[in-house]
């Protein structure tokens, strides 16, 4: 569909400068947006992006107009207070969420009759849900999702195709978690003491809090004996592997590729860029992050930002790089001082042998 600029403004209710009349039939970043296009600007230093930006119009928030850098770019704006939930209304508007399918339990889907299920759940082909199992009110299950005995599911929760739970998993309310995640598989611990790796006790179980977010093909294992636990809010990646006994805080982010080895801990609203790695048996302190690929093997203190392997002080590796670039430069003069300390022994052995 084709709107006009004005039609677009009232929607988000905006206010149009320029043309109130170009034709509008999408919306894009701005780099990947063209003619009849609307993109948005919200941060200042994009602006000299946007002069190379081939849209027919932008959103941007108000403060912005009086930017002198701003003003130089001829195109017409959409102005709002907040630009970016503005142009989400308008990609929405463009192109707008599926519906849901009503909500259901299919006759393919196989249940338990000992398990518990909430009102209006929604339970896809293909579902298995084992004896004992408890499903909360308006939750989600889609096809292919094998729910093993006595897991709880809270309500409002989502789980994507294919996920698996093992046996007395526990997710929160509003818990979403997407294809091929695992959870409460069995921790990877052996007794090698007798020349064979002997499986060691599995007899905890793994426990989400409410508000959750599990990534695909993302692992949480369960804990020997008590729960590998996942606070409240926590946002967890695709690919990321979360060991026995862990028990991670609240509103974490933890970005993809992710290992986190087991018996470790972190506080609340710690962040793990891609692809780092904890030892085992260490804690994050509240607020910490983690930078990308960062190699934990000891705590972090509340706070801290660290890097590289093995992570230090982001400041302290900033150090460390530098003098690691400078390194061909300092062996050609390490050279120079060899042959020169060289040259001043022989002085010395020749003035002491009278010479």
């Amino acid at each position: 569909m084709t709107y006009t600029l004005a039609e677009l403004a009232e929607l988000v209710n905006g206010i149009v400068a320029g043309n109130q009349n170009p034709a509008i039939y999408g919306a894009a970043p701005i780099h990947h947006a063209g003619e009849g296009d609307v993109t948005f600007l919200a941060q200042p230093e994009k602006i000299s992006q946007l002069a190379q930006c081939k849209a027919s119009a932008v959103v941007v928030p108000r403060a912005l107009t009086a930017d002198p850098r701003f003003t130089a770019i001829a195109m017409p704006t959409i102005q709002t207070d907040d630009a970016a939930s503005a142009f989400e209304t308008i990609v929405r508007h463009f192109c707008p969420p599926r519906k849901q399918n009503k909500r259901e339990i299919h006759s393919a889907a196989i249940i338990d009759p000992t398990a518990v299920l909430g009102k209006d759940v929604s339970i896809a082909p293909y579902v298995v849900i084992e004896k004992d199992a408890i499903i909360g009110d308006r939750a989600t299950i889609s096809a292919g999702v094998k729910i093993m005995a006595g897991c709880k599911i809270g309500a409002d929760a989502i789980i994507f195709p294919n996920a698996v739970l093992y046996e007395n998993t526990v997710i929160g309310e509003r818990c979403i978690i997407h294809a091929c995640a695992v959870l409460g598989a069995y921790g990877f611990g052996y007794d090698s003491s007798q020349g064979s790796h002997v499986l060691s006790r599995q007899l905890g179980n793994t426990v989400l809090g409410d508000d959750v977010e599990v990534g695909a093909c993302s692992t949480i294992d369960r804990g020997t004996y008590s729960p590998t636990f996942i606070g409240d809010g926590t946002k967890i990646d695709n690919l990321v592997m979360i060991a026995h006994n862990c028990r991670i805080g609240k509103h974490n982010l933890i970005c993809a590729g992710t290992g986190i080895a087991g018996s470790s801990t972190t506080d609340d609203y710690v962040v793990m860029a891609g692809r780092v790695g904890v030892r085992d048996h260490v804690h994050i302190g509240k607020g910490a992050v983690l930078g990308a690929m960062a190699g934990v093997i000891g705590s972090v203190p509340d706070g801290a930002r660290v890097v590289g392997i093995p992570a230090t002080p982001e400041k302290e590796q900033m150090r460390m790089q530098v003098a690691k670039a400078k390194l061909p430069e300092m062996r050609q003069e390490l050279k120079k001082l060899i042959v020169a300390v060289a040259e001043i022994q022989q002085k010395i052995k020749r003035f002491e042998n009278g010479e």
